[in-house]
């Protein structure tokens, strides 16, 4: 069965997904599927891309091909070059295609882009207008899944919770009164305050507004928007090089607001940091004081929400053959102060434990809820639903609160959807196999093109069959404690039960071999990152809140494990 991994596209979570993609094609069973790899540029382009630039750093490493050695930009800075000109950038990593060439090249697309245009439905309608099967929920749950706004509301009608937020559009935060508007919404919400644009995911667009700082919040607001003020006054008493790192800074999309950007004094649109920096130049030789800038893409829409004390928690949600919501267990996130981009991609000193350090009745209640809006919302096949937990109080109980559904979760090879698939017995490779197949039972559900859609479900339920009754040799990598450089090869073994199990010629095992005992272990604990964290796991029993989601779950581990 040919698997087209569509990876990169035109969101700010681009070079997320690039990273994704490649954990796609890294643990795709390739004895049940054939993977093309499909990379989307900033502009929709569908691109077969050449194996040797899927090990590339990032994005910008080869593609485009620079035009200025000043500046390192994404396609869409390049708005001068002809169509030939694009034509050849393409040209220069793969072979482009055209949406009704999608059947030619493969039979069902694995999702791996998140963000507008790629979680929100818009790639999902493309697909289904195309005939194309593909993974994660369908349109009504994208839908919802990418607004916060809505998400807020529609949670509170499935469970009643109470969460303070307000909105304002950006023409009424252009006429507001902001100190006037401040007051209010921290008489509403209380600070700190939680500041979210809302269409974006990986924690993009989130600031939070912690003290009675004016131009602080002021900031935090545009910010949301993806708009920057550029003092003027200041720029001339910059160096060129401190004007190029601004411009390039702009670039950046987790942090910058992105080209191309729009001077909202003219309706200018700027495409490229070097444009930018003569605009600039120009304005302040001009005597002007300032200039400000939107992104092409900016929000209309800001979220402000009460900012929640207490134990965060991020829960996946898979679901068994007859369509039955099943919670993963939670994972609590620690020892951090907000769980922003980057905490989660550029830290290391966020910790995560599954599951919830807390009574196994409120870990049961923070299932329970995230299925229910799960079910409620229209999502299917897998979502990764965040909240909080807040502590007892006097004779009050703490208080489930949740937040940001996330239809495509993370795929990297660590990625929180998959340590909680691993709690319940499903490797990366058996995780990735239940998304192409129940996304495929799922669009099913949707009534078009079923008969077709049914006899590629039969073809690879077959497949899957064959390969359970087929003996597979068992082969073994022996992690010594006693050894020396023990947490190094333990980095070696778990990549190496990655490869493996890709490859589906063996049955991979583990061995952490003590000086008094050999552990066969389990996939969950192959997510630990040192060996003394594999025996901290090892002396301690099974948490009875995994014990019961792994029973809860044993349709599912047995259909792919």
């Amino acid at each position: 069965m040919k698997i087209g991994i569509f990876f990169g596209g035109p969101s700010r979570e681009r070079e997320v997904s690039f990273a994704g993609g490649r954990t796609a094609l890294t643990h795709i069973d390739k004895a049940l599927f054939q993977p093309v790899m499909v990379f989307v540029d900033g502009l929709g382009n569908f691109i077969l891309i050449r194996e040797e630039f899927l090990h590339k750093s990032a994005i910008r490493a080869f593609y485009p091909q620079q035009t200025d050695v000043r500046f390192s930009v994404y396609i869409e800075s390049l708005a001068e070059l002809s169509a030939e000109e694009r034509e050849a950038q393409i040209n220069a990593i793969g072979q482009r295609i055209q949406p009704q060439e999608f059947s030619q090249h493969f039979d069902l697309v694995f999702l791996a882009m998140h963000g507008p245009d790629c979680e929100d439905g818009a790639i999902q309608g493309l697909l289904e207008w195309y005939k194309i099967p593909y993974t994660g929920p369908g349109l009504l749950g994208s839908a919802v899944g990418i607004n916060k706004i809505l998400q807020n509301e529609l949670i509170a009608l499935v469970n009643g919770q109470e969460k303070k937020m307000s909105v304002i559009g950006r023409n009424a935060w252009d006429r507001a009164d902001k100190a006037v508007f401040f007051e209010s919404l921290q008489n509403r919400l209380s600070l700190p305050i939680v500041v979210k644009a809302p269409h974006q995911g990986s924690s993009i667009g989130v600031v939070i507004v912690r003290e009675n700082d004016l131009n602080h919040f002021i900031r935090a607001v545009d910010q949301c928007f993806f708009r920057q003020k550029i003092d003027l006054a200041a720029w001339k008493k910059r160096s060129e090089e401190e004007k190029l790192t601004f411009v390039q800074d702009v670039t950046e999309l987790d942090s910058g607001i992105a080209y191309p950007v729009v001077i909202e004094e003219t309706g200018e649109t700027v495409y490229h940091p070097g444009e930018l920096l003569e605009k600039a130049n120009s304005w302040a030789a001009a005597g002007n004081e300032s200039l400000v800038i939107a992104s092409n893409n900016a929000e209309d829409d800001v979220l402000f929400e009460e900012f929640i004390s207490g134990q965060e928690f991020s829960c996946g949600v898979i679901q068994d053959d007859d369509g039955t919501a099943v919670a993963l267990p939670p994972t609590e996130i620690y020892n951090v102060t907000s769980f922003d981009f980057k905490s989660k991609y550029q830290s290391n000193t966020t910790k995560k434990r599954i599951p919830v350090e807390t009574s196994l009745e409120h870990n049961r209640e923070i299932q329970l809820s995230v299925s229910e809006v799960f079910t409620s919302l229209g999502m299917n096949v897998c979502a990764r639903i965040d909240g909080f937990l807040t502590p007892d109080q006097d004779d009050k109980p703490g208080r489930v609160l949740l937040h940001d559904p996330n239809t495509i979760p993370g795929m990297s090879p660590t990625s929180l959807i998959f340590k909680q698939m691993a709690e319940i017995g499903l490797n990366v490779t058996q995780a990735i196999t239940y998304f192409i197949r129940q996304s495929l039972r799922e669009r099913i559900r949707s009534g078009k093109d079923i008969i077709r859609l049914r006899q590629q479900l039969a073809d690879l339920d077959i497949r899957m069959a064959d390969r359970k009754n087929v003996h597979v040799p068992t082969e073994e990598f022996v992690v010594d404690t006693t050894a020396e450089a023990v947490d190094s090869t333990w980095l070696e073994a778990k990549a190496w039960y990655g490869s493996q199990a890709a490859l589906g010629q063996t049955k991979p095992v583990v061995v952490l071999k003590t000086a008094q005992k050999r552990h066969e272990l389990p996939v969950n604990l192959l997510f630990k990152d040192t060996v003394s964290d594999v025996l901290e796991a090892l002396s301690k029993p099974v948490h009875p809140l995994i014990l019961e989601t792994r029973e809860r779950a044993r349709t599912i581990t047995e259909r792919y494990s």
